[in-house]
């Protein structure tokens, strides 16, 4: 929690006359059983009228003064405390935006998103009633006492025994739900991460009429939450019955000794309700405490879960922003290493090749042989564990990371499209970028086809997720957004996966002819989407197989040849069919 009041400098005035305007509102509190006692005393006694109107009018007067404090610092609490929201949550959303792939893999999206917004809330919630109760409930107890000992000291030991009996349920009862409230945080965790996967994989779901047992999944963890809740809530609402009962069992017995000193000439009925009304006071007091306690650990709590993200090391970011166009080898690596911190075994193994500026390098092999790992450790979405990846001659961890992903066009294995206009998604590279330049970066991913019959054209509206289009026309979007400002190196992460192999061909004829600088890293399950590349590199279990041309492996490496001759069987028997 410490590491995150740094978010509260600005709002210290609001910290500090805050709780100064709770205060005097209980101040004037505490008086009002005194005026209380005085009437009944005075007034009543007496039967002056007058006396009684005008204690009256100061209970009255009492009441605005106390109401207009209470609504100052109402005001005051939440200015800090949605201040203070909005500043963790900004902060917090930048701070996950730096973050390397290995530290949002380490927490995980779903739990990010949860504390991004239910954790940051609670903490919120805690800074706010910090501001309102934390002095003024200890202040009317310990307030109500002073004045309680003030009354009548041997009446007020009622209250130093009661009290010490309800502190100690209150106690008792933290005791128990505290680690509880921790643990209903991890099982928002899981339920948020079913509700992602689910609304994402919507469709899959549905392919393999899989609803029934996704809704009972999620059923399970949504009960795990209310068993857990229920449980929390069972212990807790045993709070308030007994800290009442002992509560009106302290004022019977003050009612009973109380009577007793009257008749003895010690105490005065007004002087017995005032003191009933201090007890009154102490005891909702410590119940206002305990409640207190409550979102105190929750906010805790979330606060911890927050500076967990804090604590992540951001990516860290090179200095070298130029680019060197002496050395021809655009993309080397030596003797490169690679592997996931929560993995034993390493997905890439001593991989090593140098690529020239406009060549062409092709990946393939099995699923998880470490193509799409080898790719991610260019653009430095990963550091290289052992070894050296090398663009231009400088080490990608020397380079400034937006110098750098500003030469690379990447287009990831699943087309991702945002909201908007699909000129607004061409821009993504670059804002200052021309509808000539747009047009042509859709040219060349074969997108501009069924781009110009959209009525609207580039601002035909994208849906989220780009639900709108087919697999396929998501991939030629991706594929021409990365293609917008011609960068100096296009990652293609089996990303045209989706396309037929005439518009494959067409795509990859296009490359070559409009982008004749610009070094390919293409990702294929397809050899024949690789077969004109000037290196590929076929990946075995993280390690290079063979690396060489298309020729050149077919007659040396045994994998490439297996694919190679399995995927025109395929196509024979698919051609004959």
């Amino acid at each position: 929690m410490k590491k995150l009041l740094k978010y509260l400098k600005n709002y210290k005035k609001e910290l500090v006359f805050g709780p100064f305007f709770k205060l005097l509102e209980a101040i004037f509190e505490l008086i009002v059983p005194m005026v209380m006692a005085k009437i009944i005393d005075k007034g009543i006694g007496s039967n002056d009228s007058g006396y009684i109107f005008r204690m009256s009018l100061l209970i009255v007067v009492l009441g605005i003064c106390g109401l207009g404090f209470a609504l100052t610092c109402q005001y005051l609490a939440a200015k800090c405390a949605y201040g203070f929201g909005t500043e963790l949550r900004g902060a917090l959303y930048r701070h996950i935006n730096k973050l390397s792939y290995t530290g949002i893999d380490k927490v995980g999206t779903s739990s990010l998103v949860n504390r991004l917004t239910n954790d940051t809330n609670t903490v919120q919630n805690g800074v706010n009633m910090f501001i309102r109760l934390a002095v003024r409930a200890p202040f009317l107890v310990i307030g109500a006492a002073v004045m309680a000992v003030r009354i009548d000291v041997r009446l007020s030991l009622i209250f130093f025994v009661v009290a010490p009996v309800i502190s100690l349920i209150i106690f008792t009862i933290m005791r128990r739900t505290v680690p509880m409230y921790k643990k209903t945080q991890k099982k928002l965790d899981r339920a948020s991460m079913l509700t992602r996967e689910n609304l994402e994989g919507t469709r899959v779901i549905r392919a393999f009429s899989r609803q029934q047992e996704e809704i009972d999944e999620f059923s399970e963890a949504v009960d795990d939450i209310s068993d857990c809740s229920i449980a929390v809530g069972k212990i807790s609402a045993i709070l308030n019955p007994a800290a009442f009962m002992i509560m009106n069992l302290g004022i019977v017995a003050i009612i009973w000794f109380g009577g007793v000193r009257i008749d003895t000439g010690r105490l005065t009925q007004g002087e017995l309700t005032a003191f009933t009304n201090y007890m009154t006071q102490i005891l909702l007091a410590l119940v206002v405490l305990a409640n207190l306690i409550v979102v105190f650990t929750k906010a805790f709590a979330s606060a911890n879960r927050v500076s967990e993200i804090f604590e992540i090391s951001p990516e860290e970011n090179g200095s070298t922003s130029a680019v060197s166009s002496k050395d021809k080898n655009i993309i080397e690596f030596r003797d490169v290493s690679f592997s996931y911190e929560t993995a034993g075994d390493k997905s890439v193994n001593n991989i090593s090749f140098q690529l020239k500026k406009g060549e062409m390098l092709g990946l393939i092999g099995g699923t998880g042989s470490g193509k799409s790992t080898l790719a991610a450790l260019i653009p430095c979405f990963y550091r290289a564990t052992e070894g050296e990846v090398l663009i231009n001659g400088i080490n990608v961890n020397d380079w400034e990371h937006d110098s750098l992903r500003r030469c690379i066009g990447y287009v990831p294995q699943k087309a991702v499209l945002f909201s908007g206009t699909i000129r607004d998604n061409m821009k993504w590279r670059r804002d200052d970028v021309s509808d000539e330049e747009i047009i042509a970066a859709l040219k060349t991913a074969q997108a501009w086809e069924f781009v110009s019959a959209k009525p609207d054209v580039l601002d035909t509206i994208v849906s989220q997720g780009g639900k709108n289009f087919s697999g396929g026309q998501k991939q030629r979007l991706s594929i021409a957004r990365a293609l917008v400002g011609k960068p100096d190196i296009l990652i293609l992460d089996d990303s045209t996966s989706a396309l037929d192999y005439a518009t494959d061909l067409a795509l990859r004829k296009a490359l070559r002819n409009d982008l004749p600088e610009t070094t390919v890293i293409m990702i294929s399950q397809r050899t024949t989407s690789l077969r004109d590349a000037d290196k590929i590199i076929v990946m075995d279990d993280g390690e290079a197989a063979g690396i060489g041309t298309h020729d050149e492996l077919l007659e040396k490496c045994s994998i490439y040849h297996e694919i190679y001759v399995s995927q025109m069987n395929e196509k024979g028997e698919n051609s004959n069919a």
